[in-house]
């Protein structure tokens, strides 16, 4: 067993309980592998699911080695149908749904403070807490007629958080989002707006995520990640701070190597230093 996993394995229980499902975390080379596993519930989530994504997402942001992070989910049906529903039989009061929007809002707000790409591949459903984890992504690749919404207004009849209601405009626009909230319409991967996502014929998916892994890994990681940061400071606070990102990145060994290799016209070896 690797490091990585052995981080999540000490955090979580030795074997799920039947039907709990798990987020299986696979390092393979610098690119690590997030896996949604229940696809008898269309990988829908459960506490304990939740949980291993964070301590996921903890152990690949400690990890230098790894450049970018694919999330997909088990079965090819869907990436994530949401929170598991039987979960909301013990709410008993308004207090319990603070406590677990706000208990979401932690692990998406993790997901996105990832410092590396992350690549959402959606087959089929990304709804409700998928479609939030799915936004929270850099980049999604979905195959034709994939669905994405929130449609808890014909649904469940909850909320959600102020919070991830703005991811949710930040990247689709409050008219799409009303759509999605209000009328509890699931658009289309193709209905998407352009740029929101890249869809592939089913045959050639794999191929496409491995093409755009292998352009992430060559590019310059404390790029990426200060530039992600400045991204997520921009969202809370136009007028964030920052003299501290400016000054990683061009105090950095990598400036000084991509300066000398755009000199040389040689191909840089970033380091991440």
């Amino acid at each position: 067993m690797n490091a990585v996993a052995t981080t999540i394995a000490a955090n979580t229980p030795a074997q799920p309980a039947a039907g709990e499902g798990t987020v299986r975390l696979e390092i393979d080379g610098a690119v690590a592998r997030l896996t949604f596993d229940r696809p008898a519930a269309r990988n829908a989530m459960t506490w304990r699911m939740y949980e291993e994504l964070g301590s996921a997402c903890k152990a690949i942001a400690a990890n230098r080695e790894i450049r970018v992070a694919v999330l997909r989910g088990a079965g090819g049906k869907a990436f994530v149908a949401g929170t598991d529903i039987d979960q909301f039989r013990a709410f008993s009061s308004g207090r319990d749904g603070v406590a677990y929007e706000e208990k979401v809002e932690h692990f998406v707000g993790t997901l996105e403070a990832v410092p590396l790409p992350t690549i959402a591949v959606v087959e089929g459903w990304a709804v409700g807490g998928g479609m939030a984890l799915a936004n929270a992504c850099d980049f999604r690749i979905a195959t034709p007629g994939a669905r994405f919404g929130v449609p808890i207004a014909r649904t469940l009849g909850n909320c959600l958080s102020a919070s991830n209601v703005q991811r949710l405009t930040a990247t689709l626009g409050v008219s799409l989002v009303k759509r999605m909230l209000l009328l509890a319409e699931m658009p289309t991967a193709e209905e998407m707006p352009a740029g929101y996502v890249s869809v592939v014929a089913p045959d050639a998916l794999d191929a496409h995520v491995e093409d755009l892994c292998t352009r992430l890994k060559g590019h310059a990681p404390i790029t990426i990640e200060v530039t992600k940061e400045m991204l997520r400071r921009l969202s809370l606070d136009l007028q964030a701070p920052d003299a501290d990102l400016i000054r990683r990145t061009y105090g950095s060994t990598d400036f000084r190597e991509g300066v000398e290799a755009f000199l040389a016209k040689r191909t840089p070896q970033w380091r991440g230093e």
